[in-house]
């Protein structure tokens, strides 16, 4: 028969693997930063070095913009404009604190959030317009900010064209590179869904201005920071981005023609 001393169990005890042993926090240690799931999330220093060069860069476009004399190149200049604030702002950031770049929302999403994005974009259009609709009846503020724009996309067909590249691809990208990857990723990282959301959305519809396109942008910036939450890619809220611009670019210019061509009696309002 075997007999054991109280110190052979201990002594037979293994000791827990210190790898298993959740770490002892360290009351004199500092806080982390936060950290996303692609890394340690942009803070509020790259926040505030792309507010600045956006805000550099859309002064230069305020002085400068005007002085082109025709509508249709203004609207199309515009929108390429409109693209590289975002992008200049957005690289920035970037410099800060050199890192991956898909700590900052540019990396793969999966084919189900760009459908997505393609399905939100046309919501986003649809309840874009009624917010307009309940804005203007609201305050009385009809001042159609995007005459320069629209008159780019009834120019030639040359100018549609540029004009969709411009408002349907470029400033998309530039946009949600800014309001997505830096401004909606620094409050994700530091509060709660229920707050960043709204607050991203409010922040890019103020960029956009206090007039009917307000409310629109809203729409758009809250639909493109849920998509960014969910996917952690910037890419479904391009898509979104891109297929709202597109159609509304497209869909008063159809309406607008069919209207015209329509004959009322023996009037056409082609006369």
């Amino acid at each position: 028969m075997t007999v054991y001393s109280p110190g052979d169990a201990d002594r037979t005890t293994k000791e827990p693997s210190p790898r298993h042993t959740a770490p002892r926090p360290n009351p004199d240690r500092a806080v982390p930063e936060r950290v996303s799931a692609a890394g340690v999330a942009p803070g509020w220093r790259e926040l505030v070095v792309a507010v600045l060069a956006y805000l550099a860069t859309y002064g230069l476009v305020f002085l400068l913009l005007p002085l082109i004399a025709d509508d249709a190149v203004t609207g199309v200049v515009g929108l390429f404009v409109s693209g590289a604030m975002g992008i200049v702002a957005f690289l920035a950031a970037c410099l800060v604190r050199r890192r991956r770049l898909s700590i900052f929302g540019i990396r793969r999403a999966r084919p189900r959030f760009l459908w997505m994005g393609v399905g939100f974009g046309l919501a986003a259009y649809l309840l874009g317009v009624v917010a307009a609709f309940v804005y203007i009846a609201a305050t009385g503020d009809a001042q159609n900010v995007q005459t320069s724009y629209q008159s780019a996309a009834r120019g030639s067909a040359g100018f549609l064209v540029l004009t969709l590249v411009a408002g349907s691809i470029v400033t998309p990208i530039g946009e949600e590179l800014m309001f997505r990857g830096v401004v909606a990723n620094v409050l994700f990282a530091r509060l709660t869904a229920w707050v960043a959301v709204p607050l991203s959305a409010l922040i890019f519809a103020v960029a956009h201005g206090i007039n009917p396109v307000f409310p629109v942008a809203f729409v758009v910036g809250v639909l493109a920071a849920l998509l960014f939450t969910w996917s952690g890619s910037i890419w479904p809220g391009v898509i979104l981005h891109g297929v709202n611009n597109a159609t509304a670019l497209v869909v008063p210019l159809a309406i607008s023609s069919w209207v015209q061509s329509v004959p009322f009696g023996w009037v056409s309002l082609r006369e």
